[in-house]
């Protein structure tokens, strides 16, 4: 059998298989370890080596270059010595001249290596780093064909080295190709980012991460010039420039269509954001549990550019009423296609509030009501049955629902693709069986797996539904 199978055939039949099985594959014969390695796109290393001496890198090159097709690189290898890391980077980026996406965390790393890398991978379009301050990236002029950026800084600041790079860069002046920028960790007085800010005109997606700074005072305003074309803005942990970044966007930004804000900013700085906004934003997700409140979900329809909102999140938010939410419903409801009201109070608090909304949103596709405990099997049947075109819907760690809202979903709810019921304390095998046999659209369920029955579970598999347990 092992000789009429076509090399080809063999690497067909490896990717089709799920990676837990890839270990059992190589212990067959040589040559189907061969064929596996030399197939494989996409690879995770992680390894702790007690030293980073010159055989260690050299089982790393040998190991790497078995993979002549690796395009996707992960590396975890915790050092606490940045040449060390540079060392085991440059070996990476030596050994895959194919990679277009490369992941190195855990120990920061150097400019200087970085620059060895754009000679070795010259067609690298996503990068991942740990980087060590202090903060240079005339290193980027290097990356042709880099489009994504995610950089983590956790390494003690440099003050006087700093400056001198941040002069060295504030004479470049060169258009990068970034299109999506992440960043984590940037402290007050981090100098260099001036340069990335200046630089970075076509960016179209923006995360922050635990930032208390956008970098020195130049570098605040070299901000606006990559502001204005971003369309999807992260802000996360990042409470003391969330007033300003939005402030800034407000003014300046038209193409915003994304923005996520979790754990930052005042109400006065949101408020003023969507009030004076001129971005017909499509999607929300905001967790601020002391921040929000209803005179912003009112502002929202007020403001005639959000009307083109189609999806809307809420986490954690327990200052908002029954009166925001059912004020947005009357003047959005036909427009919005996703709701999300996670953890939030008010819909434990407030009798027939869902039932209002069920009647305003009619066109909602996405309906995500997790970790809401209290709430009750009548509260939820009530909505679902005005929202007959579901097709995902989320119920994780509602422990107070039974099988009585599982039959609702059967009954309303014809066009669901997705159900999250993980952690549902009161529903029953019974209930998921039927849930399973009677939802002609299912393709993905997630539920633990001692619910779901013999019957079921054939079921599943035949129509090629997707199980998360």
């Amino acid at each position: 059998m092992d000789a009429i199978l076509f090399d080809e055939l063999l690497q067909e039949i490896f990717h089709r298989l799920p990676p837990s099985c890839y270990a059992t594959v190589t212990l067959v014969c040589k040559r189907w370890l061969s064929l596996l390695r030399s197939s494989t796109s996409s690879l995770t290393l992680y390894f702790d080596p007690p030293s980073y001496n010159s055989t260690t890198i050299n089982s790393l090159s040998s190991f790497l270059c078995q993979h002549p097709y690796l395009f996707s690189l992960s590396l975890n290898t915790p050092t606490d010595s940045t040449s060390a890391a540079d060392c085991v980077l440059l070996c990476a980026a030596s050994s895959c001249p194919n990679l277009r996406h490369l992941r190195f965390l855990s120990t920061p790393v150097s400019p200087f290596s970085l620059f060895n890398i754009s000679i070795s991978c010259h067609h690298l379009s996503s990068l991942t780093i740990d980087l060590s301050r202090p903060l240079s990236f005339r290193w980027l002029t290097f990356f042709n064909f880099l489009k994504h950026l995610s950089i983590f800084l956790n390494n003690p600041s440099t003050r006087i080295n700093s400056l001198e790079i941040n002069e060295m860069d504030g004479i470049l002046d060169v258009e990068l190709g970034l299109e999506s920028l992440a960043l984590s960790g940037i402290r007050r007085g981090d100098y260099g980012l001036n340069f990335l800010w200046r630089n970075c005109k076509n960016i179209k997606k923006l995360q922050l991460r635990s930032c208390e700074s956008l970098g020195d005072y130049a570098s605040f305003s070299g901000f606006v010039m990559c502001s204005k074309g971003l369309q999807e803005v992260e802000l996360r942990a990042c409470r003391s420039i969330v007033d300003g970044v939005l402030l800034k966007l407000a003014e300046s930004c038209v193409c915003l269509d994304f923005l996520l804000v979790y754990d930052g900013g005042s109400r006065e700085g949101l408020h003023q954001f969507i009030s004076q906004s001129k971005c017909k934003l499509g999607k929300l997700d905001f967790r601020l549990p002391l921040d929000l409140n209803n005179s912003h979900l009112i502002a929202i329809t007020e403001n005639l550019n959000f009307r083109s909102l189609v999806s809307l999140r809420l986490e954690s938010s327990c200052l908002v009423t029954g009166e925001g939410l059912k004020a947005l419903g009357r003047v959005m409801g036909n427009g919005l296609e996703e709701l999300a009201l996670i953890n939030c109070d008010v819909v434990e608090r407030e009798s027939g509030l869902l039932t209002t909304l069920g009647q305003d949103f009619k066109r909602l596709r996405k309906l995500d009501l997790s970790y809401n405990e209290m709430l009750l099997d009548r509260e939820l049947i009530s909505m679902l049955v005005s929202c007959n075109c579901l097709s995902e819907l989320k119920l994780r760690g509602c422990n107070r629902l039974t099988n009585l809202s599982l039959t609702a979903m059967v009954r309303s709810c014809k066009l669901l693709q997705s159900v999250d019921i993980m952690y549902c304390c009161g529903v029953e095998v019974e209930a998921v069986e039927l849930l399973v046999l009677n939802s002609p659209q299912l393709r993905k369920v997630q539920v633990e797996q001692n619910k779901i029955s013999n019957v079921a579970r054939t079921w599943l598999s035949n129509k090629s539904i997707d199980i998360v347990a």
